[in-house]
């Protein structure tokens, strides 16, 4: 494929477009040239039918940004992903520990991929107030709780993209009170020690050392004209500190009765639904409520499951991995072994050692014809491409529970390190016993649906077009 002109490459693509176990791929000569063109404008600041709109923060279809914000290396995205999940492996082996937790963070909001939290956050506007302010949050199935950072912060706030939020100018806010039930709620979702005299306190803590703390409160929460919740319970942050980039606070979708799911859920149903895009400049979205039409793509659901391990997360049953459409030999009690939780706010797909040891050893034979490169941070599976322009690289499918299958998108299976270098995007745990986290790289293009009354989630394939 050495030198293949653009008309010889547009023919392989038309040839294969059938071919279930390969991907075609164009070889770009440099990653670090800045995209500045919105493939698919915004659709403005409102909702619009029931969906919020998502970008990544760094590209052209987010927000303007105060200031020179500059993207974040692969390098740095790969430090901060690696805390994120040695975070949620501690939360989920110590779980019957007494912890500080991740604030949360998700009517159709537009996302953004945002730099705090593992800077493969997904972020969507959202209204406060009365008057209504809107605020730029990354939405987190990983979370419960829903912050913004909130005056006064007497020098403890972060700088973010919009104004800071100031309860006093705003009709509707209310602090909630000690003795309350929802304060209960508030220690049963974060382990919340707070010392608590007349309002109820909350303080959420980072693995990298971030953290955000102020008043639970109420207010009107807005998604667009139509959607909107009077008295929305939400952490009023006067202390935060930490790499939480420009965005103005979390949006919480976990399964707590803190989260945005559950108090939402006489309106929605608690189901949602997001589509994340593969492209800085492009756009995906963020639903809420039962979006399904006539019309619609084929969903294929799995079940949900529960683990007292980590109640908040979304468990899967994951079953098994083909590659090039060759299931591999790995033995059921990998899976069992270890768990699975899809997340929204983990970038790389984490897999038990065993499964991460067969899917690297089938994918390097698959692409045997392609030079090996060193290894880059975590990812180990590296080729050198100099001396191509297109690559057919073996397709990824992952098998749940119920017969569902999600065949990986391109853009998920291989990640961009240099000018030359490209890797397979997943990583391997440390031990059997870590659960698996399927990271929002291999999400990318699909419609994911969140029934969670029912207990099943739903993948769409071609979700964002």
């Amino acid at each position: 494929m050495k030198n293949v002109e653009a008309n010889v490459f547009k023919e392989t693509v038309s040839a294969i477009l059938h071919d279930h176990q390969s991907h075609v791929i164009t070889v770009r000569r440099s990653s670090l040239v800045p995209v500045t063109v919105c493939s698919t404008p915004p659709k403005g600041s409102e909702i619009f039918s029931k969906q919020l709109q998502v970008t990544h923060i760094h590209g052209p279809c987010s927000p303007p940004k105060k200031g020179n914000t500059k993207s974040p290396s692969l390098h740095q995205i790969l430090i901060d992903d690696q805390i994120r999940v040695k975070y949620i492996h501690s939360r989920i082996s110590n779980s019957n520990q007494t912890t500080s937790t991740f604030a949360a963070s998700a009517v159709n909001l537009p996302a953004n991929s945002g730099q705090s939290l593992g800077n493969g956050n997904f972020v969507v506007r959202i209204g406060i107030g009365t008057p209504k302010q809107d605020f730029t949050v990354a939405f987190d199935t990983g979370s419960d709780l829903t912050w913004i950072q909130c005056q006064p912060c007497a020098g403890m706030c972060y700088s973010q993209q919009d104004s800071i939020f100031n309860p006093s100018n705003s009709s509707t806010y209310s602090n909630i009170l000690c003795g309350h039930h929802a304060c209960e709620q508030l220690q049963s979702a974060t382990g919340n020690s707070a010392p608590c005299t007349t309002s109820c306190i909350y303080q959420t803590v980072y693995a990298d050392g971030s953290y955000s703390s102020g008043y639970f409160a109420r207010d009107k929460l807005t998604l667009s004209p139509s959607d909107v919740f009077l008295k929305f319970k939400f952490g009023c942050g006067e202390q935060n500190q930490g790499m939480f980039g420009s965005a103005d606070g979390l949006l919480g979708l976990g399964r707590n009765k803190v989260s945005m799911v559950s108090q939402t859920s006489q309106k929605y149903g608690k189901i949602f639904s997001y589509c994340l895009p593969s492209t800085t400049n492009s756009t995906g979205y963020l639903a809420f409520g039962n979006q399904t039409s006539t019309t619609s793509r084929k969903i294929h659901y799995t079940p949900l499951l529960n683990d007292n391990r980590g109640p908040s997360f979304y468990f899967l049953n994951l079953t098994g991995i083909s590659v090039k459409g060759k299931q591999l030999a790995i033995s059921s009690s990998v899976f069992t072994t270890s768990g699975t939780i899809i997340d929204s706010g983990t970038v790389i797909t984490r897999l038990p050692p065993a499964a991460y040891s067969a899917l690297t050893k089938a994918f390097r034979g698959a692409m045997s014809k392609y030079p090996l490169a060193p290894a880059y941070s975590m990812l180990d599976t590296c080729f050198n491409l100099v001396e191509y322009s297109t690559v057919k690289i073996p397709s990824i499918v992952f098998h749940f529970g119920g017969g569902t299958n999600l065949n990986v998108d391109k853009s998920g299976i291989l990640v961009q390190a240099n000018s030359t270098q490209y890797c397979l995007a997943f990583a391997g745990n440390s031990g059997a016993s870590d659960v698996a986290i399927l990271g929002n790289m291999q999400q990318q293009t699909f419609k994911l649906v969140y029934d969670v009354a029912a207990e099943t989630l739903g993948f769409g394939a071609k979700g964002c077009s």
